[in-house]
């Protein structure tokens, strides 16, 4: 049973990353179709194709490794020289001389003229103004942003965050010497006895407030409680919809305290004796963009440390170590993970939110990641755009004449090398997840 709820959640993790991976591509695709850009196809995946059918001008289909998706716009960077020139008898105009990186220039260039239908084919993506371009290529990791709001949403407004309530579920039987003994020891003839029950507080009372200070989740009655050892704390308690008001005195019992340098001492904290009530808080309708953008923030910090990261992560893979439980994973650390969250030992409704959760940061790291600003991910292209613009603005402040479109086909061998970097260091991260796997635990 075990076995078939973790397939189930690497499963979902699938699925959910394949409807991401929809919504990013459609992202691009509605604001490219609505600009008149012609759009030759929509795909999910990569390999062998899985099912396609064509809509219009699109074709639309599913292939077999859903580890990312595309949609081929006519006329990504304007046409090369050679297509202005007369063609060869062939056709096509002579091999780039060179080497390696100039006959891969060549074959984008190649590639990218066979989409253009001449001098005047309008329908094409570099013709369109600057904030047009920039507003397909964002177009995607908005997409994402905003699912990874949505999720959020469902999360923490519409099922709630799990928090210890002011509602009484059960009380201590006695004292304990330190507060790390509550949960293990057992009350003997020479412990006292707990202040919460002998002050007469029984489970399912509410407190409302201690000492005339409102308390509205175990956290802030907890704080009060700790911080006030053998000093009595006046109660106003809620019981069966009538307010009491108890005298309760927390014991002195020994705690200890880890400080920032990690280094820990013992001091005394007050102790009671009560147990909350853990439910399901709804919060706010903004908790959920609000998590996003922290989320963002939180993501941002790993993915300019990539490089570092990965490189960390390849050494503790190496030596055994564990790894950073908050640094980067690849798409089998998410479907793993997901996988335990599935098999996790925990009501459902739990196991529904790691797993939303999961793909909500999922979704938060797709946004962030295509915003780098270096080809081919949509952040290169969205610098690209407003390069050109930046030329036309200095050129029509100096009264020059309109520069030409820029050709992003001459990065390409910095595009080659980024793509070298990421399948690399996706290499590092796919290995560390099958063999040092970051867990639950």
């Amino acid at each position: 049973m075990e076995i078939l709820a973790f397939v189930i959640g690497v499963v979902l993790m699938v699925v959910g990353l394949a409807v991401s991976i929809a919504l990013h591509e459609l992202g691009h695709l509605w604001p490219a179709k609505k600009f008149g850009v012609r759009v030759g196809q929509y795909m999910i995946g990569f390999g062998p194709t899985l099912w396609s059918r064509r809509r219009g001008e699109t074709q639309y289909g599913v292939k077999a490794i859903p580890l990312g998706g595309y949609i081929s716009m006519a006329g990504m960077y304007p046409p090369s020289p050679s297509l202005r020139q007369a063609q060869g008898p062939g056709g096509r105009s002579g091999r780039a001389a060179g080497g390696f990186f100039a006959t891969m220039v060549q074959d984008a260039r190649d590639a990218n003229d066979e989409t253009l239908r001449g001098d005047d084919d309008t329908r094409v993506f570099y013709r369109l103004p600057i904030h047009k371009r920039i507003i397909v290529m964002l177009g995607g990791p908005l997409m994402n942003f905003l699912f990874a709001v949505v999720l959020f949403a469902i999360l923490f407004t519409g099922i709630g965050v799990q928090t210890a309530t002011t509602t009484v579920a059960r009380l201590s039987e006695c004292v304990p010497s330190t507060t790390s003994a509550t949960a293990t020891s057992e009350c003997t003839a020479s412990d006292p006895a707990a202040p919460a029950a002998t002050a007469g507080i029984e489970p399912g009372d509410t407190i409302v407030s201690i000492d005339g200070e409102p308390v509205a989740d175990f956290a802030e009655a907890s704080e009060i409680i700790r911080s006030s050892p053998g000093q009595q704390l006046t109660f106003v308690i809620e019981r069966d919809g009538a307010t009491e008001t108890l005298q309760v005195t927390p014991a002195r019992v020994e705690t200890t305290v880890t400080a920032a340098d990690g280094t820990t001492s013992t001091t005394e904290a007050g102790f009671v004796g009560i147990g909350p009530t853990v439910e399901y808080v709804k919060q706010p309708i903004w908790a959920g963009p609000q998590a996003a953008v922290q989320q963002v923030g939180a993501v941002a910090g790993i993915i300019w440390q990539l490089p570092a990261k990965v490189w960390n992560t390849a050494v503790d893979l190496v030596t055994g170590q564990p790894r950073d439980p908050n640094g980067p994973l690849s798409i089998v650390g998410a479907g793993r993970l997901s996988g335990e969250v599935a098999a996790a030992d925990a009501p459902v409704l739990n196991r529904v939110g790691g797993f939303l959760q999961l793909l909500a940061s999922l979704n938060i790291a797709l946004f962030v990641f295509n915003l780098i600003p270096l080809l081919p991910l949509d952040g290169g292209h969205i610098a690209v755009a407003l390069w050109e613009g930046i030329k036309r603005v200095w050129a029509k402040l100096f009264r020059r004449p309109p520069p030409k479109p820029v050709d992003a086909t001459k990065l390409v061998p910095l595009t080659f090398v980024v793509v070298i970097a990421l399948i690399g260091m996706g290499a590092v991260l796919v290995l560390a997840d099958l063999f040092n796997p970051v867990t639950l635990g």
